[in-house]
């Protein structure tokens, strides 16, 4: 017979003055969060993106122009450009870091059994204080550091200080025969441990900051050195612009210095000063080429984008923390998900039932009285206890039994508590003058014990076998009318004689949107792997039901955590690709896998709610926690998954991709400017004129590429049409070859304009009048306009103008710069250098310029046709 250990203490808990006496004195049960880098070394850190680093060495180059010009708006654009990148993306990230504070100290929040005042009540675990009587059982987190007074089969998993999976707990300490290996005594149970076997009731000795748990480091906040694919791909971009900027200012440079060393008489002078200046005047061009190559809009066009969608995907119950991780859910091509919570709901219920033998009024008894758990007195569809016993009380409510009143109606006379070696729980009671044993518990176990006619038992055996194989927990129930001369305590753990009562299948059902949203995974081209610590048969039977195995013949593809931490590196290294699930995982498995798929090049995202899943959590790509996880695997996670649902994970990867594509078009948008704009600067330079834009209207000019664009352009909403997309490769560029000819080709359009345009105007006795810079100012800002129409269209394969009635964000920035142009010319006067255009002059530029959206239409109807007939 199982002994259950207890210690000789009073077990009826504290008054409610002695819980506010030991509140006062050691304090509240809550954890001090980790200290935090400072605000400022958090907001200098954003200045360590490489693009933000070019535009510092543009900024620096810029001042030394303006200093010589005597200029410096130019100059104060990109320093104000350089200021709104890093100090937009600080502030939504503290935002996010606030709002992550909050859904925290909700898990303080967390219900915990106690006894206080002689009664079990449920508090939250932030008010547990020392000296309150804990009752902890199989499944629970344990909140506070204490001692054992009661251990029923108790181990618990104090991995998450220790490394040890398992640890034997016993009242009292071991007896002097046994060793005593354990890093912590026998009888002291640790807070953020788990109770993986049994059941107990402990005193609380310390609280908050003072448990173990409080006194050490966590290593889910190491820093790991996984970078993202944007982060890697913004990296090579930095290294482009740095080499093309300085041959773009250094060749010209010496072209044209060259040539006029060649055909300028001056150089056959004494006149120094002079040559000073002329090589003064090409210096200054090549400076200017330099500013002009560097995309000063790009690092608040990512910012805006990346921290617009935190707050949009915040809507779809994404929390995300780290403002790359928006992105980068885009690029994942592995999800590596565990089991309950995320696939499942995480909700036990009694899917199937037969009764053998007896009344369904005798199972009601046998399910209300043989079990410890209860249903809450305020919200009936929320159990306490084992989830296995609160279905079972469920499926009582459901059938109109008040388990309290058949509770209430009986005297039970003895109990014997569920083990894992027993396998049962039993129960002794007296009903109607009548001494009744029920026992529950691993069918084999249970019906062994009864008299059961053989084909009873084999027909009963096929429904237990095709309930296990669909991934339900079986249970036997069994009943057996005693004597009065029986001995009670025998018979309950020595069962015998019993009668079968009924076999019931308890499940815990797939969420309805799982199978659907891993469908969409798969389309999406995303490997989706399930990594749970149940056994291999309900890992397979979610597997099957879910869609990512598809029956026996598939049984290679499975594999046990126990086998996969026996292969070598190489082993292993080979065979992640075809792994779809991991069974009875340990957390280094876990964290094994997540390693093992990132040396192939794979961009590996994890879910988790446990504290044994931070370190996985913490090396992923992408760490996703559960609103119901622990603060522990929070803490290491990118983003969280408000309601613990699978279709939010595929929601995160629509929106990650989207995001991409935005970024991409604004660089598209930025790049054919700049293409355009250096082209001028060149073609006057051989000309011998500037580019006849004043200051003034190349600072407007700038808004709107950085700025308005920016805005415009990141406020595109996410299209399930990304899904159907393959996940890029890390090693591809964010500037992609159809990108790069439509960059050049646009550009080039612009160019041959504008320049077309000087020339028209420099043929009047060699000077531009102020009407003719009007216009010219107005047309180069209106290519931009349509352009930005081009921008959208990028990449969807679809026209410019499809869908445009939606995207009310682009449409109304659109409006803002057309109206910003018509004051600026308007009423701009000397500031600006404009005069007033009539009626007709803006149509006729509104239209002649909307060729550039009809070259784009043609361009890209070309593009379409060449990838049909290539099969793409």
């Amino acid at each position: 017979m199982e002994k259950e250990t207890e210690c000789n203490i009073s077990l009826n808990g504290l008054s409610p003055q002695q819980v506010e006496d030991s509140r006062l004195k050691n304090g509240e049960n809550i954890l001090t969060p980790p200290q935090r880098p400072s605000i400022w070394k958090l907001y200098f850190e954003k200045y360590k993106d490489p693009i933000i680093q070019i535009l510092l060495v543009a900024a620096v180059v810029s001042l030394i122009l303006a200093f010589i010009e005597n200029d410096f708006i130019e100059t104060i654009g990109i320093f104000i450009a350089i200021f709104l990148a890093t100090t937009i993306g600080f502030i939504f990230e503290q935002d996010a870091a606030k709002k992550f504070d909050v859904l925290t100290s909700i898990s303080e929040e967390q219900p915990v059994k106690v006894r206080r005042n002689g009664h079990v009540i449920e508090i939250p675990r932030r008010e547990i204080v020392v000296g309150d009587i804990v009752l902890i059982e199989t499944g629970d987190e344990i909140p506070a550091d204490g001692q054992l007074l009661k251990a029923v089969n108790l181990q618990v998993d104090e991995s998450s200080l220790t490394g040890e999976p398992i640890a034997e707990k016993k009242v009292g300490g071991r007896d002097s025969s046994e060793e005593d290996e354990s890093t912590y005594a026998i009888d002291q149970v640790l807070r953020s441990t788990m109770v993986m076997n049994g059941r107990g009731e402990y005193r609380v000795t310390a609280v908050g900051d003072k448990t173990e748990i409080g006194k050490v480091a966590r290593k889910s906040a190491e820093t790991t050195n996984v970078k993202t694919p944007l982060a890697m791909q913004l990296d090579r971009l930095a290294k482009i612009i740095s080499k093309f900027g300085i041959a773009l200012s250094v060749t010209p440079f010496v072209i044209f210095l060259v040539h006029d060393i060649l055909v300028n008489p001056l150089w056959h002078t004494n006149d120094y000063f002079k040559m000073a200046e002329v090589v003064l005047q090409y210096f200054m061009m090549a400076l200017t080429l330099i500013v002009m190559a560097v995309p000063e809009g790009l690092p608040m066009a990512i910012t805006l984008a990346l921290a617009l969608n935190m707050r949009r995907m915040l809507k779809s119950n994404n929390l995300v923390r780290k403002l790359h991780a928006c992105e980068t859910m885009g690029a994942v091509t592995v999800i590596c998900t565990d089991k309950t919570g995320t696939l499942t709901e995480n909700r036990m219920q009694v899917a199937d039932l037969k009764i053998l033998n007896g009344s369904e009024d005798l199972l009601s008894k046998a399910f209300a009285l043989n079990t410890t758990a209860h249903l809450d007195s305020e919200d009936n569809d929320r159990g306490i206890g084992n989830p296995t016993e609160v279905a079972l009380l469920l499926w009582l409510k459901a059938h109109g039994t008040d388990y309290t009143a058949l509770r209430g109606s009986v005297e039970t006379v003895y109990q014997l508590p569920f083990s894992t070696e027993r396998k049962y729980m039993a129960t002794v009671v007296k009903v109607d003058d009548r001494t009744i044993l029920f026992a529950k518990g691993a069918p084999e176990i249970i019906l062994s014990a009864c008299t059961i006619d053989d084909a009873v038992q084999q027909e009963t055996d096929t429904l237990l076998q095709g309930w296990q194989n669909k991934a339900m927990r079986t249970l036997a129930f069994a009943y057996r009318e005693l004597k009065d001369d029986t001995d009670i305590e025998t018979a309950a753990s020595s069962l015998c004689n019993m009668t079968p009562q009924a076999v019931v299948g308890i499940s815990d059902p797939i969420r309805k949107d799982v199978p659907g949203a891993v469908e969409e995974c798969r389309k999406a081209g995303i490997d989706v792997k399930i990594v749970t610590g149940d056994t291999a048969a309900t890992a397979k039977e979610i597997a099957r039901q879910i869609g990512i195995w598809k029956g026996e013949g598939d049984d290679n593809t499975i594999v046990s955590g126990s086998d996969f931490a026996t292969m070598t590196d190489d082993e292993a290294y080979k065979s992640v690709d075809s792994l779809k699930v991991m069974c009875r995982a340990r957390p280094t498995d876990k964290q094994r896998l997540v390693s093992m798929l990132q040396k192939h090049g794979q961009v590996v995202a994890v879910t988790g709610d446990g504290t044994n899943d931070a370190p996985a959590l913490n090396h992923a790509h992408v760490g996703l926690s559960l609103g119901s996880s622990t603060s522990v695997a929070k803490d290491a996670s990118d983003m969280t998954l408000l309601d613990d649902s699978f279709g939010s994970i595929v929601n995160a990867v629509m929106w990650g991709r989207s995001l991409y594509k935005n970024i991409q078009r604004f660089l598209f948008f930025q790049l054919t400017v700049n293409v355009a704009a250096l082209l001028l600067v060149l073609a006057g330079s051989i000309i011998g004129t500037e580019m006849p834009l004043t200051v003034t209207q190349i600072l407007w000019v700038n808004l709107i590429m950085d700025t308005f664009a920016a805005m415009a352009l990141a406020s595109l909403p996410p299209t399930k049409d990304v899904l159907d997309d393959k996940p890029r490769r890390q090693t591809d560029f964010i500037i992609t070859k159809p990108m790069l000819q439509s960059i050049l080709g646009i550009g080039m359009v612009m160019f041959v304009v504008m320049f077309a345009y000087l020339i028209h105007c420099l043929q009047n006795d060699g000077e531009v009048q102020k009407h003719e810079l009007s216009m010219f100012f107005t047309t180069f800002v209106m290519l931009q306009f349509w352009n930005l129409l081009n921008a959208k269209a990028l990449g969807s394969g679809k026209s410019a103008l499809h869908g445009i009635f939606k995207d009310r964000g682009l449409l109304g920035i659109m409006a803002m710069i057309l109206f910003g142009q018509w004051v600026i010319v308007t009423f701009g006067g000397k500031m600006f250098r404009t005069v007033p255009l009539s009626l007709s002059e803006w149509i006729y530029i509104i239209c002649g310029t909307s060729l550039m959206l009809w070259f784009g239409e043609v361009w890209r109807m070309i593009i379409n046709r060449k990838n049909k007939k290539n099969g793409e």
